[in-house]
């Protein structure tokens, strides 16, 4: 096997394991959203920030185990810049989620559901490039 074909077999088998467990922070993400929003009546940017960072944590822990098997000893520093692109995904996510909802007049998990879709390619891009190098 060339060094670029398993280059791109290692990446594609990274994306594919970010994907599962952005599955299951889309989970996390939904239900502590749902939770907030239509149970305790929050705000819907507030659930959605809630639920986002729950995800947030989620997705570092199997991502930085799993995906990315890291053993860099530097967690904090590691989680911190996860952070930094996850903070820069909520802000993408809150305004697809305001651009899709009040200017095209989406339903919200529908345009949440969106918003998660072009959210994670930035996500695992920013991931592979800047937090687990």
């Amino acid at each position: 096997m060339t060094t670029k074909i398993k280059f791109m077999s290692d990446l594609f088998i990274k994306f594919f394991k970010f994907g599962i467990v952005g599955v299951s922070g889309v989970i996390v993400d939904f239900g502590i959203t749902w939770l907030l929003k239509e149970q305790l009546r929050l705000n819907k940017y507030i659930a959605n920030s809630a639920g986002f960072a729950c995800a947030v944590l989620s997705n570092y822990i199997l991502n930085r185990i799993w995906t990315f098997h890291s053993a860099d000893p530097h967690v904090g520093v590691q989680f911190a810049k996860f952070t930094v692109v996850a903070l820069i995904g909520l802000g993408m996510n809150n305004g697809i989620i305001f651009l899709l909802t009040e200017r095209k007049g989406v339903k919200f998990y529908p345009a949440k559901l969106i918003a998660t879709g072009i959210v994670m390619i930035w996500n695992f891009g920013a991931n592979y490039l800047f937090t687990f190098t």
